[in-house]
């Protein structure tokens, strides 16, 4: 996998995945910093309030159900994935990212407590881009394309949104309709941990799905947008024949370092909160 692109290899073709966040010197074990053309501007804030169960090198994933999971830092920062009005955390997060596909998936009406709300896409259709440091977070973005209901094609409105915390680097691929280009690779760098959608049908197909995390060689996938454990099975069935370990998790939330990230490749299913 190419782990870091130059700024020439970043245009793409018209019908491929649109990269709204560049690659900046990284260091070799960490996952790149995108960097936005344009920053992301937010009223500066108090520091948080340490997450008093964690370890300083430790970060957690509560998976909330759909595309929402609740991360939280060592230094008390929390983000709500795909924040929506249907599937919220119990607490208001810092930190809500979203995406265009469908309304499980972004809130008109975000709860006014939080800080930083960061929409995967923008009206206009050109690419979002975020860059942003929040205490002991980064979070940036990787915007790709999407279809419409009438099959065609919707540019930049679906963003895989990249957290770096405890020296991890996590993606959550949002609503993803296409498979990743050698450039994407490039931009996203090393990723630890990918939070997958694989229902098969209104995202990538199962095929389409696993051609992605395979590329990504992240040691550990966690799986969402499954709807019901048929389509979830069928997904699990698809990689029980490659190389990934399939794990299942009694408990939504999972604590999560370097040093426990698995040694063989792993899909850990979380069950959902609500």
């Amino acid at each position: 996998m190419t782990r870091f692109a130059t700024v020439g290899l970043l245009a793409l073709a018209c019908l491929a995945a649109p990269l709204g966040a560049l690659p900046a010197q990284a260091q070799a074990d960490r996952c790149p910093k995108l960097v936005a053309t344009s920053p992301f501007l937010a009223p500066a804030a108090p520091l948080t309030l340490p997450a008093a169960y964690l370890e300083p090198k430790q970060v957690s994933l509560t998976y909330i159900g759909h595309s929402t999971f609740l991360i939280e830092t060592a230094g008390g920062v929390t983000v709500a994935t795909d924040y929506n009005d249907y599937v919220r955390p119990a607490v208001v997060p810092r930190v809500a990212t979203m995406n265009r596909a469908h309304s499980t998936h972004y809130s008109l009406n975000p709860d006014p407590g939080i800080e930083f709300v960061m929409k995967g896409w923008r009206e206009d259709r050109e690419p979002a881009r975020y860059d942003q440091e929040i205490d002991d977070l980064w979070v940036g973005n990787l915007p790709t394309n999407i279809r419409d209901m009438e099959g065609g094609t919707i540019r930049n409105g679906n963003s895989i949104f990249i957290f770096r915390a405890a020296d991890l680097c996590i993606a959550h691929l949002g609503h993803l309709h296409h498979t990743l280009t050698q450039e994407d690779l490039g931009a996203l760098g090393r990723i630890d941990v990918v939070l997958a959608p694989v229902d098969g049908s209104y995202t990538l197909d199962v095929d389409g799905m696993v051609e992605v995390l395979k590329s990504l060689e992240a040691p550990l996938v966690i799986p969402m947008h499954y709807f019901n454990q048929g389509t979830l099975n069928r997904f699990l069935d698809r990689f029980a024949s490659s190389r990934y370990v399939i794990e299942r998790q009694d408990s939504p939330q999972i604590v999560l370092s370097r040093e426990t990230l698995p040694l063989k490749p792993t899909v850990v299913v979380l069950p959902e909160t609500r």
